[in-house]
């Protein structure tokens, strides 16, 4: 594993200091004077003008990096610009080049990060892959609790089981982590055939992508089989947060259409049902915010 913080310390901070330092040196300055400027020994600057610390072609070569640089060595020389000075516009440097030479840099030191589904950054804290991680984190712990527990094989349905999660910005399958394939009962025990990836779900992930688009705000959801004390046992506990309603589908419409429908005339609903048609197995769909909440509502039928 290799931060985004060690690409900087061993690969960016190492070819500026030395930049800056050979800059000042072709100033006029003196090895202490460039070492007082920049904040380091002066063997440091011996080493760094002589070639001796090994700098980043992609950062030397930048031309923002080379801009900045020197501008901040001609500032640093006459004494327009002191250390904090230098600073702050070597700090600003730095703020722009995270976004994508740093982020390069570090796909390069983690291949991994390369070959993420999506082209996004892990280096915004807020941002869209993190998110993405957080729910794919989520959705492994969950399946390990339906793997490790005994009493889930016998809520699948025969047409097996998915459990889907989607960040707020969701709008297709696309965007929904689930498991390839479906979770189904091996001798007696729910088994999950592989790693949740988005777009891996295709029916539960529309149930949930058509509930949002209805105005629920579910971010999660598990499929069940259907049977009345399923149903009821799903919507018996109440507390003072929570009210767990549910609501029928019809399974002979269109899916987005019969899911409107169903919160049209249930808006809260969390517990989505049918019991099935001509070739249609009768299904049981419990929604929730997070992946949390639905197995916790999952937990009240073992």
């Amino acid at each position: 594993m290799k931060f985004r913080e060690e690409v900087i310390v061993e690969s960016v901070l190492p070819t500026l200091r030395s930049m800056l330092a050979e800059r000042l040196r072709e100033r006029g300055l003196t090895q202490r004077a460039v070492a007082d400027a920049i904040g380091v020994s002066q063997s440091a600057v011996s080493k760094y003008v002589h070639d001796e610390v090994a700098r980043s072609r992609a950062v030397e070569s930048d031309d923002r990096v080379r801009e900045t640089v020197d501008r901040v060595a001609d500032e640093l020389a006459t004494g327009d610009l002191d250390r904090v000075g230098a600073l702050v516009e070597l700090e600003a440097l730095l703020r722009r080049l995270d976004a994508d030479l740093v982020a390069d840099l570090h796909e390069t030191a983690m291949p991994e990060l390369a070959a993420v589904d999506r082209p996004v950054r892990v280096h915004d804290p807020d941002g869209e892959w993190r998110e993405r991680e957080r729910l794919r984190v989520a959705l492994r712990r969950g399946l390990r609790e339906i793997e490790d527990s005994a009493a889930v094989a016998d809520l699948l349905p025969d047409v097996g089981s998915n459990l889907v999660a989607c960040p707020p910005e969701a709008r297709t399958v696309a965007d929904v982590i689930g498991v390839p394939g479906r979770i189904v009962a091996v001798k007696g025990r729910a088994r999950v055939p592989a790693d949740p990836e988005f777009g891996a779900s295709g029916h539960v992930a529309e149930v949930l992508l058509s509930a949002r688009e209805a105005g629920s705000a579910a971010s999660a959801a598990v499929n069940v089989r259907y049977s009345e004390a399923i149903v009821d046992a799903l919507t018996a506990t109440e507390t003072e947060t929570e009210t767990v309603t549910a609501v029928a589908v019809d399974p002979e419409r269109p899916l987005a259409a019969a899911v409107a429908d169903a919160l049209e005339r249930e808006p809260e609903a969390s517990v989505l049902y049918h019991t099935g048609a001509d070739g249609i197995e009768p299904i049981v769909y419990v929604l929730g915010p997070d992946v949390e909440t639905v197995l916790d509502r999952l937990r009240r039928l073992l």
